[in-house]
This record gives C-alpha cells, sequence and structure tokens, in this order.
C-alpha cells in the first residue's frame, strides 16, 4: 500500500471531511470541526497538520506542534488517528516518520506524544520509531467554558 503524506495548507471541503470522518475514531467526545475551526488549526504558526493519502483518499491525519520554551525548541505530536479500514498498512508509521522529520529539520530538541495503554498496536508502532515512555505523569486541567 503506497502511503503519501502531505501538509495540509488550507481547509479544503475535502480536509473538513476528512476530520469529520476520522476525528470520531480517535475520540467519542470530539467535536467536530467547521470550516473555520479547520482554518484556525491549519493557520497556526504552531501547528502543521499532516493528511495522509492512499489511492488519492484522505485516511489518516496527524498534527504536529512545536513551540519555543526557555529550555529550546520542543514539539508534540498531537491527535493521531488513521481510518480503521487501513489501519496496521503503515498509515500511522508514515505520518509518524514525517513529523519527526519536521521536527528535526526544525532543531526542535525533543519530541512528545500521549497514548493511551488500551491502544496497543499504536504503543508498539511509537516505540518501535523509538519513542521512549517517560517516568512522569500527565496533569490536566479542564477549562470549563460555562
Amino acid at each position: 500500500m503506497s502511503v503519501e503524506i502531505e501538509v495540509v495548507r488550507e481547509a479544503s471541503d475535502e480536509v473538513v471531511a476528512a476530520f469529520a470522518r476520522l476525528l470520531p475514531q480517535l475520540s467519542g467526545t470530539a467535536v467536530s470541526l467547521d470550516r473555520d475551526a479547520v482554518t484556525r488549526m491549519v493557520a497556526c504558526d504552531a501547528n502543521t497538520v499532516l493528511v495522509a493519502r492512499v489511492q488519492g483518499e484522505i485516511v489518516g491525519t496527524l498534527t504536529l506542534v512545536m513551540f519555543p520554551v526557555p529550555s529550546g525548541l520542543r514539539a508534540r505530536i498531537e491527535d493521531v488517528v488513521v481510518d480503521g479500514d487501513v489501519r496496521g498498512h503503515g498509515v500511522g508509521a508514515a505520518l509518524t516518520e514525517e513529523a519527526l522529520r519536521l521536527a528535526e529539520r526544525a532543531s526542535a530538541r525533543t519530541v512528545d506524544l500521549t497514548s493511551r495503554p488500551s491502544r496497543q498496536a499504536a504503543n508498539r508502532l511509537y516505540e518501535r520509531l523509538g519513542f521512549q515512555a517517560r517516568e512522569s505523569r500527565v496533569y490536566r486541567f479542564v477549562v470549563d467554558d460555562r
């Protein structure tokens, strides 16, 4: 299976539709993104939104976030999702490898990501690509937008 990775430059109908189809596969609580939300995400200087195509169809996405902090340029991989029909065929690896290449080219010191323990196949992929589990806790504060 040939996988092509590209950087999203605009919120086309195709990209908006792909997020509508893929995000529910990532999270049951993810809010559907309209064109304005995709435009904001793509236009954000910190974000590089990647899509994976197989036979011309978008089948996966990943967002690489890079940000300077006092200790250097850091990067995070967020919201990796691959369509269930093509999982296990190298799409996630191709997306992640391209994100790592872009982070290295930008001179990021580290690239972090989080993955639920239940996502066993994804965790094996990340370890195979060289990610190491850290002795750390992830804390989250949910901002209530009442």
